[in-house]
């Protein structure tokens, strides 16, 4: 174990990185044994091995349950299951899989503003090869681009919980009107399973902190603009009985050997880096969160590889050798493309880079709630519901 210095935009300061996965220092609250092995890695694993390394004919029998529960909900109606589809690997093998295990369900897309033609390709690819119906929520541009100028205006650092928020209540607001009670989401263990270091991003169901920012920054009024909040999903969820459920747990899932199938099967193109469909995601985690908020989100991506299995280290620590984009230029053309659409000068966004982060906390913000009816639910609701209400 090795503890060395290094430069930041901060200064100088004590520099480690995991011994075991990649996470590194650039989260506040890592810590490590006195192997050199963090708290995030070991307490991923001490959470979901049993998932990732279910026994098959277990992971098997409880995959044929929620199936058989799924097509009975769904007699006598269109569809039975929600499927939300961003372009990216993991949605994409949820809407493979359920058309493979004889589901029926209605795709639905988010687009909001910033989709890559990419994305879309594979998007047209896989409903047009599947032949299943695709419902896509187009977003007012002028309103959501309102919205993203009063996140960068409040220096908070989850532009993305627009599009995280907005699509959550697309998916419940189509299983509502179709009478549907399964949303099968992407969400896994497997890829994605590792707890996001604190201050890396926010609370995806405060809808109060939208309206809050895009009231005291927002120069057009919230008119359109779906979202969801604490209450509303505690309605959905507990009163209406949809169910939002991480899909792919009850999946064997490797994403390489996904990925693989999805390029034979329905001319799937791959994306560099994790949630690189869309323009800006790409644009903010490659270029944004680095430069303003000392954050690089391949690290906790990369280690959640790492520690499930599915990536050597060597190739994880290879992987973030370069810069978080393809190429150079394709960060330029991106930072150009970026401020032609939100209307901003060079100048603009250097300003924006400059100014501190301020915590999403210092503006109206219903998380206390949902802390509050986490320790509730501890005592009164459902194993379900408290596991979802786990989840930030």
């Amino acid at each position: 174990m090795t503890v060395s210095t290094k430069l930041t935009a901060a200064g100088v300061w004590p520099y480690q990185q995991c011994t075991r996965c990649v996470m590194d220092t650039t989260a506040v609250d890592i810590t490590f044994n006195e192997k050199g092995v963090c708290n995030y890695c070991t307490e991923f694993l001490e959470r979901s091995s049993h998932i990732i390394h279910e026994d098959p004919a277990g992971k098997e029998g409880r995959l044929n349950a929620l199936v058989a529960r799924v097509k009975a909900d769904g007699l006598g109606k269109p569809y039975d299951c929600i499927v939300g589809v961003s372009g990216g690997v993991d949605s994409s093998w949820v809407l493979v899989q359920t058309k493979r295990l004889g589901l029926r369900p209605l795709a639905v897309h988010m687009d909001n503003g910033w989709n890559s033609e990419l994305a879309q390709n594979n998007i047209a690819n896989l409903v047009r090869g599947l032949g299943v119906d695709l419902h896509t929520h187009v977003i007012d541009w002028e309103e959501y681009r309102g919205l993203m100028q009063a996140f960068f205006d409040a220096d908070v650092i989850d532009v993305e919980l627009l599009y995280d928020n907005a699509m959550m209540a697309v998916n419940y607001q189509q299983a509502k009107k179709y009478g549907i009670k399964y949303i099968l989401s992407g969400d896994n263990q497997a890829t994605e399973g590792m707890a996001m270091p604190r201050g890396w991003n926010w609370f995806k169901r405060d809808k109060r902190n939208i309206y809050g920012l895009a009231q005291q920054f927002g120069k057009a009024k919230i008119r359109t603009f779906p979202s969801i909040g604490v209450l509303d999903w505690f309605y959905l969820e507990y009163i209406k009985k949809i169910k939002w459920m991480s899909f792919l747990d009850y999946l064997p899932y490797n994403k390489f050997d996904v990925l693989n199938k999805l390029e034979e099967s329905y001319g799937y193109k791959r994306y560099p880096f994790k949630h690189y469909e869309s323009v800006f995601t790409r644009f903010y985690q490659g270029y944004i969160l680095p430069r303003k908020f000392n954050v690089d989100k391949r690290l906790i991506h990369l280690a959640t590889l790492v520690a499930s299995g599915q990536m050597s280290r060597d190739d994880a620590m290879k992987g973030l050798q370069s810069i978080p984009y393809p190429t150079a230029l394709q960060q330029e053309e991106d930072v150009s493309y970026f401020l032609k659409k939100m209307g901003w000068s060079r100048n603009d966004l250097e300003s924006y880079l400059l100014r501190p982060g301020i915590p999403h906390d210092e503006y109206p913000s219903e998380k206390a709630l949902h802390i509050f009816i986490f320790k509730v639910g501890k005592l009164l609701l459902p194993k379900y519901l408290r596991e979802q209400l786990k989840k930030i």
